[in-house]
């Protein structure tokens, strides 16, 4: 039995647009903002599923104890 696919690469935008993360295994993710890219901890949660231009995307929200951060903002990934 082979592995087809053993990555999956996510995208998630910033619902603002300000910033914009890339994950290749959860839970990292390298995210961009103003220039400047780094290494981050994404734990994210479902919040919601939304339409947009005919396509559907999940709408998602930093889980624990990012939740209460000034930082915490909604990202959105497309399906």
């Amino acid at each position: 039995m082979s592995i087809l696919h053993p990555y999956t690469v996510e995208a998630y935008v910033a619902r603002e647009g300000s910033e914009v993360c890339l994950s290749l295994n959860q839970p990292r993710a390298y995210c961009a903002q103003n220039g400047a890219a780094r290494e981050v901890k994404l734990e994210l949660e479902f919040k919601r599923y939304e339409t947009y231009e005919e396509k559907i995307r999940e709408v998602c929200r930093p889980k624990g104890l990012l939740a209460f951060t000034t930082a915490a903002r909604e990202y959105v990934r497309l399906l």
